[in-house]
């Protein structure tokens, strides 16, 4: 035995008896690989920002860079676009570790309204930059990115590693409830505006008192959720959060990730117009399909994995939880800021969205409902989605559904 290997620090657990270099004997400690204080702190910073997406943050500063440089609208667009994948995930992932440093119901309040900062930032800058269209399309593309696109790969993923997959349906069954309250929000509204002599300022109004009731539901719908009936939402198995990071260290990271969130999201909006017009890419298209991807990439990426393990109330949470959030807080919550603005921002969705939204709840209620699933739902969830992204190609943009 080398001499270094003989005096080597070795462990040793409580009671056991060590023999020290100078003869004499010593009880050790029990030894614990855990990282304390500043380790740990430094260690949960490191598993928010060191993870595969964030590869994507070199795209911040070349999004800021391309609109100061005033590069083409095709440029500045897909710079930010891609900016805000990684800014999105780091927001929801200093969002969670607040979450667990407080209460159940704040936690639930801090996700559900920085689980969406994304969207409403978005939502934000367009009714500034008066694309009214953009934001409601964008708002229906969340929706129904969740609901059918995500659900659906969260059925398939799930599907092929087991033939069934079994959730809570009456958890389910109450986010729908939601969802058809939020269908028929923007149902009325649209129909109303179709009849003949109905003055716009009425519509408005409509909205806005459907909004404040909307928001007052989703209140309703936390207490829900989080405090009578939390034992429908629970997932099997399901183990307490663990806190990554201090509150302080979650506070700095998520100013600073919807700081930067605010900026790229301000120039991709200004870049939107131009590729529209300069490169023929359908609004109804960036509203519908692209603009959902922006905030909910990492968020997709979680559910389909969880989903695959065997946890699909968890995978429901995000998906079908995630739908309701935008329903029932993000819509109602666009329109209050273009009442700010003094911006026509209503609940009038136009015939062919509120049609889409309407038909989208119903198939995946009929999809919820049995508190089963297996892989051919989710491919149906799929193909309806795709069916949707091939009608929102085609939709012109003088028509003004949804662009």
């Amino acid at each position: 035995m080398s001499y270094s290997d003989q005096y080597a620090y070795k462990p040793v657990l409580t009671g056991e008896a060590a023999a020290l270099p100078d003869g004499s004997v010593a009880v050790g400690e029990p030894y614990d690989p855990e990282p304390h204080g500043c380790a740990k702190e430094c260690q949960g910073i490191a598993g928010v920002l060191c993870t595969w997406i964030n590869i994507l943050l070199v795209f911040v500063p070349l999004g800021i860079y391309s609109h100061v440089m005033q590069w083409s609208a095709a440029a500045r667009f897909s710079c930010n676009f891609v900016a805000i994948v990684p800014l999105a995930a780091i927001l929801g992932a200093s969002t969670e570790s607040l979450a667990a440093h407080t209460g159940q119901m704040i936690g639930g309040l801090l996700n559900a309204t920085f689980g969406n900062a994304v969207e409403m930032i978005v939502t934000v800058n367009a009714i500034k930059a008066g694309l009214v269209t953009v934001v409601q399309g964008s708002l229906l593309g969340s929706i129904l990115s969740n609901m059918l696109l995500v659900l659906g790969m969260s059925f398939f993923a799930a599907g092929i590693v087991e033939k069934e997959s079994r959730f809570s349906a009456k958890g389910a069954s109450a986010n729908m409830t939601c969802l058809t309250l939020g269908s028929i929000a923007l149902a009325l509204p649209t129909i109303y505006n179709c009849m003949e002599n109905t003055p716009t300022e009425d519509v408005l109004s409509i909205s806005r008192i459907s909004s404040a009731v909307i928001a007052a539901v989703y209140v309703l719908f936390l207490i829900f959720q989080l405090l009578t009936h939390a034992h429908l939402f629970a997932s099997e198995g399901e183990e307490d959060e663990e806190v990554v990071m201090s509150a302080c260290s979650s506070v700095l990271l998520l100013v600073g990730a919807t700081a930067t969130v605010a900026v790229c999201s301000e120039f991709l909006v200004d870049s939107i117009e131009g590729v529209t017009e300069e490169y023929g890419l359908p609004g109804a298209f960036i509203g519908v399909i692209l603009l959902p991807i922006v905030g909910n990439a990492a968020e997709h990426a979680t559910a389909v994995t969880v989903a695959a393990k065997g946890k699909m109330d968890l995978a429901l949470g995000v998906a079908v939880g995630s739908s309701t959030q935008i329903a029932l807080l993000v819509v109602p919550f666009s329109v209050i800021v273009g009442w700010v603005f003094d911006v026509p921002m209503s609940l009038d969705f136009r015939i062919f969205d509120t049609t889409v939204m309407i038909l989208s709840v119903f198939i995946t209620h009929t999809a919820l409902q049995d508190g089963c699933s297996n892989w051919l739902e989710g491919s149906i969830l799929i193909a309806i989605y795709i069916l949707i992204a091939i009608i929102c190609w085609y939709i012109p943009d003088s028509d003004g559904a949804a662009v």
